[in-house]
Parts: C-alpha cells; sequence; structure tokens
C-alpha cells in the first residue's frame, strides 16, 4: 500500500493526462472555474498574503527542515499568478511566478504531490527552480487545507540532493505540521474577522447614536464604547472613567434616583433602567435613557448596557402633555359656550322648529371655528381660514384684510359673530333679495403702535327690502356684544343706513400677523 501511494505521488506524467484524478488548472470547464474562484475568495479571507514574517509559522518550518534533514521548507500560498512563501526556511526569495511553481500541482490534485526525480518527470525537468541556481532534486508537499476544503498553497519540503520517498509516516506527519500551520492561519483570520466585527459595530452604534458601557462593582470603573462622545461629551475617556466621575456628569436633581437604582441593582442582581438628565459640556442638557443587565455567566460583578439619547422623545411627551391639557381646557370652554349658547337660545326662540334651527346655526359657528383651530395647532387659528369657512356657508359674502393668527377665544368669538351678522342679513337684510351683498373688511395697526387696533367693518348692500333698526334687543344682538365686548375686550357700533347695516367693530390688536 505504502509502495503503491509513493508511486502515484511520483507519478512522471503530466496531471492533465489522469481522468478523474487531478485535471491542470488551465484546462477549461465551468467546475474548475467555480473551484478556482472559491478558493481565490477564500484565500482573500484569510488577509495574509504579503505579510511579515510571524514566528509562529517560522518555529514550524525551521522544525520541519531539521525533522526531516532538508535545506529548504515553504510555506507556500497561490494566488492566481504566484506563489508566495509567507514562511521560507532556507530561501530568501519571496515568492515565485505561480508557472514555475511546484506548489500548483498540490493545488490542482488536490493530495499530497511528491517528486523524487524530477528531472525524469516532463512537469519540472525544464523548470527554471530544477535548471537554475536553486538546482532542485526533490520535492515533497502537501496540501493547505482552509475551513471549506479550498487548496491555498501546501507546506514543502525540497531538497537540492535526490532522494527516497517519503515513507507514509512521514507523509502524514508532514500533513499534521501542515495542519497546525492552517489552525495558525485560522486563528490569525478569525482574530481578522472579530476585529472587523468590532470596528464595524463600533461604527455601527457611532452612527446609531448609542453608546455601550461596561461598569465594574469591584473596582468601579467604568468602560465606555460606540457614540460616547456625542452623548456624554468629548471628555468621556478621562472624565467618566469611573462611577463616581460619570455620576458628577447626571444633573444634580437626578443622582440621588440614579444612585439608588444602580445600589438596588447591585444589591439584588436585579436589571439596571434609568432616565435621567446630564450636564453635556457642549450641548446641555439632555436626556439619556439607561439599560443594563449583570454578566452572570462570564462575570457577575461587571454590569453591562447602552445609553441612548431620548431628549426628543421627552420633548415630544411633554408636547403632547401640554397639548392634552391645551385640548382639555379648551373643551370645557367649548362645552360651556355650547351650554350657554343652549340656554339662551331657549329663551329667544319662538317655537320648537325655531329652537332646533338657532341652535343648529350657532353650532355650526362653532364647528367653523373648530374646523380652522383643527387644520393649525389647536391654539391658533388663521383668520383667511375662518372667512373662507363663512363664505362656504354664506356665497354672497366678500371680504379682504390681511391675514392674521387668532388665539382659541378670538376666533370663536368672530365665528359667532359672523353667523348671528350673516344669518340676520339673509332674514331681514341684504342677502334676502338676489342682488344683496356683504363686503367685509379690516386693518390693522402696525406692531409697536401706542393702543394699536384692529378694525372690522360689515358692510350690507343692495337688499331687496328697506332696513330698518329693530325695536327690540335680540338674542343674536346680546351675543355679539357679548362676543365683541366681554369676550374681545371691544367696541360694536350698528348703523342702518339706506341700502344696508353697516357694523363697525374696534378691538385691541392681541394678535400677529399670519
Amino acid at each position: 500500500m505504502a509502495e503503491q501511494r509513493r508511486g502515484e505521488m511520483n507519478d512522471a506524467a503530466p496531471a492533465a493526462s489522469k481522468d478523474g484524478e487531478g485535471r491542470g488548472l488551465a484546462d477549461g470547464g465551468d467546475e474548475v472555474a467555480r473551484a478556482e474562484r472559491l478558493r481565490l475568495d477564500t484565500l482573500r479571507e484569510y488577509r495574509i498574503m504579503d505579510t511579515p514574517p510571524e514566528q509562529a509559522f517560522d518555529r514550524v518550518t525551521k522544525m520541519v527542515s531539521e525533522l526531516y534533514g532538508v535545506p529548504i521548507t515553504l510555506v507556500s500560498l497561490v494566488d492566481d499568478c504566484r506563489q508566495w512563501f509567507k514562511s521560507a526556511y532556507g530561501l530568501d526569495t519571496p515568492e515565485t511566478p505561480r508557472e514555475m511553481s511546484f506548489c500548483q500541482y498540490v493545488i490542482a490534485e488536490d493530495r499530497p504531490v511528491m517528486v523524487t526525480d524530477v528531472l525524469g518527470d516532463p512537469r519540472f525537468h525544464d523548470n527554471p527552480l530544477v535548471t537554475g541556481d536553486l538546482h532542485i532534486r526533490f520535492y515533497a508537499g502537501v496540501p493547505l487545507r482552509a475551513y471549506n476544503g479550498a487548496v491555498l498553497g501546501s507546506l514543502c519540503i525540497i531538497d537540492r540532493e535526490q532522494r527516497d520517498a517519503l515513507t507514509d509516516v512521514e507523509l502524514e506527519r508532514l500533513e499534521d505540521f501542515a495542519g497546525i500551520i492552517m489552525a495558525e492561519a485560522d486563528l490569525r483570520r478569525l482574530g481578522a474577522e472579530r476585529d472587523e466585527a468590532r470596528r464595524t459595530l463600533e461604527r455601527a452604534l457611532d452612527f446609531s447614536g448609542i453608546a455601550t458601557w461596561r461598569y465594574d462593582a469591584r473596582t468601579q470603573g467604568v468602560d465606555w464604547r460606540g457614540a460616547v462622545a456625542e452623548l456624554w461629551g468629548a471628555d468621556y475617556r478621562t472624565a467618566l472613567a469611573t462611577r463616581d466621575d460619570t455620576i458628577g456628569r447626571i444633573h444634580p436633581d437626578d443622582r440621588e434616583s440614579v444612585l439608588a437604582a444602580l445600589r438596588e441593582s447591585v444589591a439584588d442582581g436585579s436589571p439596571y433602567k434609568v432616565e435621567h438628565r446630564i450636564v453635556h459640556p457642549e450641548r446641555g442638557v439632555r436626556w439619556l435613557g439607561i439599560r443594563g443587565d449583570w454578566d452572570v455567566k462570564a462575570d457577575d460583578a461587571v454590569l453591562t448596557g447602552i445609553c441612548i439619547d431620548i431628549t426628543e422623545q421627552k420633548s415630544r411627551q411633554e408636547n403632547a402633555n401640554l397639548l392634552m391639557r391645551e385640548l382639555h381646557h379648551r373643551m370645557r370652554n367649548l362645552f360651556a359656550t355650547v351650554s350657554a349658547i343652549i340656554s339662551l337660545t331657549r329663551h329667544a326662540a319662538q317655537d320648537v322648529d325655531d329652537y332646533v334651527e338657532r341652535i343648529s346655526s350657532r353650532l355650526d359657528a362653532l364647528n367653523r371655528a373648530q374646523n380652522v383651530l383643527l387644520g393649525s395647532n389647536f391654539m391658533t387659528g388663521s383668520m383667511h381660514a375662518l372667512m373662507r369657512e363663512v363664505e362656504a356657508a354664506f356665497p354672497r359674502i366678500r371680504w379682504s384684510g390681511p391675514d392674521l393668527l387668532l388665539p382659541e377665544n378670538a376666533l370663536v368669538a368672530m365665528a359667532l359673530l359672523f353667523n348671528e351678522l350673516a344669518t340676520n342679513a339673509v332674514k331681514h337684510g341684504a342677502l334676502t333679495g338676489e342682488a344683496g351683498r356683504v363686503d367685509i373688511g379690516w386693518t390693522q395697526d402696525a406692531e409697536g403702535a401706542d393702543d394699536r387696533m384692529f378694525r372690522l367693518t360689515w358692510a350690507e348692500s343692495g337688499g331687496a327690502r328697506e332696513i330698518v333698526a329693530p325695536d327690540r334687543t335680540s338674542f343674536g344682538t346680546l351675543l355679539m356684544e357679548r362676543s365683541v365686548k366681554n369676550n374681545l375686550g371691544g367696541t360694536i357700533e350698528r348703523r342702518w343706513e339706506p341700502d344696508g347695516l353697516i357694523v363697525d367693530i374696534a378691538l385691541p390688536a392681541r394678535w400677529r400677523d399670519a
């Protein structure tokens, strides 16, 4: 069996002449091409080509040379165009072209290759490594096999003198040394992948705005990674090295609650979870969310966790709370207004149908005001938006004036005012006839003016009947006066001209341009 194996490895026929036992890499075929691509991709994974010499590899080649009594031992890695020596005992040349390489046949045949008579082997007899100064007469190489089975090169021994073939034991021992070489290469590969994964994770943490930390309860030391500079300050390496340093950067009002949570976590081994403010040296007061737990499998005295900036979330939460309080206040005002309208309308209505009509009209006015508020921020509304709502309900009303941002109470008062005026115009005024119309115009004093005022005129014209002053004060009139005088602190004057009603309103300008 040993003689048969050695004979196969010393076969003088070219590898390409064998059927099924090995084909030269130059041969065509998709399968061979795919295998070579995988092999080269795997070689790149190891990140070993053109790296400096390392003792871990050099010790093995020295030991192999001494053990086998040969002058040259090589760790040869073969890429697409050359063989490069990671370790070369007894040889100063760092690489040779691939076409001159003996090791390419180890890759092609995917098994050990041993040549005891290179001059009698047509693959090698005119190779410059045989005919030149190197004067190779004996070669034995075993595959350097990667984790996925790809052969990256060979561990080979070379002699300048012809010698007997290796025994099976000697060959297996050489394969064991090749395994040691690849184990070391795999350690380097895994270490490089680990380092790259750590760098990728740290970059991802930086981009995501997350910082990680490890707190050692025995030493009180804190180790930081990720977006720490963004969250805690650029000086974190020196300023946040210990627990006390870190506590010192927390907002004074939050320190005691943070320490209490930390003591509780240390005492009973429970997860650590807090939200607190810090005084960031570059960004001022910020809110952080902190989560951590104990590494009970590795070291139960180490608390590991993350922290993120939650300032924006806190701001949104506070804004939401403020908005809810504001909405609650506005709803109370709205219900109070509706209740007053219902109560007062009851006394003015002539019958149930009249009562329903008046209530519906005034509730429509409130709805117009709410539509405008819903279209903005619930607290202010556009004068132009309100007028578009009024114009949609009463098409023959025309208006002009600067757009203003009215607070909610002013917007509701204006909506009720315009509704009463428009309803009266439809029933008794200019809008009773087809040719009648209403023009609304307003102005506002410039900002900075003393006793700054808002002035509005309601002018009816073209009515189908003579306009006369009413003989009694209606609820609608009382509602208008209450809206202008009590709610807005202004004045309202009405004049019944032959062509129609003129209403002049003057109010303190407590709102701003839109």
